[in-house]
């Protein structure tokens, strides 16, 4: 066997990973939260609790205005501050974190749950950042 026929399926078995852990976070978003596009998600936002499942300081370096800060590391001590009878959005950079913790919260009996399509990455409403010196 070659060097290049090694190379190969060791790249195709890389690729074959990436598509799967892709694939598992679009059914784990699918069965545990509503995905909403920007206006939908500012539309409601102001009758929900929106949080940012980011670390603290990135938190700190720029949030959507009116998020609080709940970092995903700390969620399993965190999450019961949150209110099961109103909805809760969801956001992260891009999508990965927000649906994980929303499987987490569904497996907990939240049930009203909502991440931003795009989440931050792609977020053109009202920001906070920290002016850097």
């Amino acid at each position: 066997m070659s060097i290049w026929w090694v190379i190969n399926i060791v790249l195709f078995s890389i690729l074959a990973v990436m598509l799967l852990s892709s694939l598992r976070v679009r059914l784990m978003t699918r069965r545990s939260a509503t995905i909403l596009t920007q206006e939908e998600f500012q539309e409601g936002m102001r009758k929900a609790q929106v949080i940012d499942v980011r670390e603290r300081d990135e938190f700190k370096a720029k949030h959507i205005l009116g998020a609080r800060s709940f970092p995903y590391t700390q969620l399993k001590e965190i999450y019961v501050s949150l209110r099961k009878d109103q909805p809760i959005y969801i956001y992260d950079q891009s999508r990965a974190l927000s649906a994980r913790t929303a499987n987490f919260l569904r497996k907990k009996g939240y049930t009203n749950l909502f991440i931003l399509k795009g989440g931050l990455e792609e977020w053109t409403g009202k920001i906070k950042e920290k002016k850097l010196d």
